[in-house]
């Protein structure tokens, strides 16, 4: 077997990590919709704690909220690409990692790269979830996981 390149290996992580954000963000789309419960509120809570604290002005009352909505939305797209971007690192140095370990791996990096700065910020606490929330967060993260594998091993494969 070849050996891939180091560069080879990151972006097939960051094309990974795209795609299982794209899954991840489709599943919860999806619980949205069947259960008609409203998006979540914390990813611009937390844009507009972080801009607060860089003293970052985002506008008046009517541009801030938006953007800190775009800003949150885009701070989740970054998390996910970059944890499939060290995946991709991690597979240049480890070359065999069975699908469900991968899978399980991926999904929860990619909670614990989601709700660590919102835990960090004091806008979450993941000890009072409870059961439908934990299920509400992990089912799409493990959907992360399973695209982001599948995905990976798909780019650097060379069939």
């Amino acid at each position: 077997m070849r050996r891939t390149s180091l560069s080879r290996h990151l972006l097939a992580g960051a094309v990974a990590g795209a795609a299982g954000t794209t899954v991840l963000n489709t599943i919860t789309y999806l619980d949205m919709a069947v259960r008609g419960r409203p998006a979540s509120v914390l990813p611009e809570q937390a844009a507009e704690k972080i801009a607060e604290g860089l003293h970052a002005d985002l506008g008046d009352e009517r541009t801030a909220p938006p953007r800190n909505q775009g800003i949150g939305a885009l701070m989740g797209l970054l998390s996910g690409v970059a944890v499939g971007a060290a995946y991709g690192l991690f597979r240049h140095a480890v070359r065999e990692v069975s699908l469900p370990a991968a899978a399980g791996g991926l999904g929860a990096a990619a909670a614990v790269a989601g709700s660590a700065p919102l835990v960090g910020l004091g806008l979450t606490d993941p000890r009072t979830w409870g059961a439908n929330g934990w299920l509400t967060d992990l089912v799409p993260h493990l959907g992360y996981g399973l695209a982001a594998a599948g995905a990976y091993e798909l780019a650097v494969s060379r069939r």
